[in-house]
């Protein structure tokens, strides 16, 4: 059944978005996932590998991916730097039609594992609702490193979180042995796919999926509802299919 969508319903979209590359950097398709990101018709969006610096793209020089997909659609962002590289930075971005009240990049890695990993948190001001906590993720590849970046993140959601606030935690887990889930349940999150449908969604590779390596999960919510994403135009604008969900927050008491 159809959540409606009124003041307290939010849709999510959470993509990988690989640089602004189709899947093995055949091409350049920045203006493509713009539009596919514009149809899905989100409040907020999670976006992990965005570059930070000016793209290779001469008709948008000195703008940073986040600042294009946004353009004059969300009208608030956020940018956590992650990697560095010459000249540019690789990282997670909010993209919110609320305003964004309080953002930060927590450092999930140790500084001697590269490419580093961070989790940007973003609080959302939502009107008379109470302020909606975010998070966007993005974990490493091997099973060593992600255990400690969950730790992390568990520290930090601990920490930075009020324990009554909703919560939404979103981005490429990179757990293809779908470890995450306990660790998370301890502090209160449940994955929206795996609550709805028993499993994770399958996110990778875009043109086929079959690992279940992208999430999102909430805390403090009422209600919540997978949404089915086309195939096309998606499997060729990324390496990793989006995730999209219904979110209904909880009125203030």
């Amino acid at each position: 059944m159809p959540l409606k969508r009124d003041g307290a319903s939010l849709r999510v979209l959470t993509v990988n978005i690989h640089k602004g590359y189709s899947f093995f950097n055949r091409r350049f398709v920045l203006h493509e996932l713009r539009e596919a990101v514009r149809a899905v018709k989100s409040d907020l969006v999670f976006l992990q590998e965005v570059r930070g610096g000016g793209d290779p793209d001469e008709r948008h020089p000195g703008v940073s991916q986040y600042e294009f997909l946004a353009d004059t659609i969300w009208r608030d962002h956020a940018y956590g730097r992650n990697a560095v590289a010459p000249r540019d930075s690789y990282g997670n971005a909010v993209l919110s039609h609320f305003p964004i009240v309080k953002s930060h990049n927590h450092r999930l890695s140790h500084p001697r594992i590269q490419p580093q990993r961070g989790v940007l948190h973003c609080v959302v001001n939502h009107g008379a609702l109470p302020a909606l906590h975010l998070m966007c993720v993005h974990l490493g590849l091997l099973e060593g490193d992600r255990e400690h970046q969950i730790a992390a993140l568990h520290e930090i959601i601990g920490s930075e979180v009020p324990a009554d606030a909703p919560l939404i935690v979103a981005g490429d887990f990179n757990d293809w042995r779908q470890r995450v889930d306990g660790r998370l349940a301890q502090i209160g999150l449940s994955e929206v796919f795996r609550q709805s449908h028993g499993r994770h969604a399958r996110s990778f590779p875009a043109a086929w999926p079959l690992l279940r390596l992208d999430r999102i999960y909430v805390r403090n919510v009422e209600t919540v509802q997978p949404l089915p994403m086309p195939r096309h135009p998606w499997s060729r604008l990324s390496d990793h299919a989006p995730l999209a969900a219904e979110v209904r927050l909880k009125e203030a008491a």
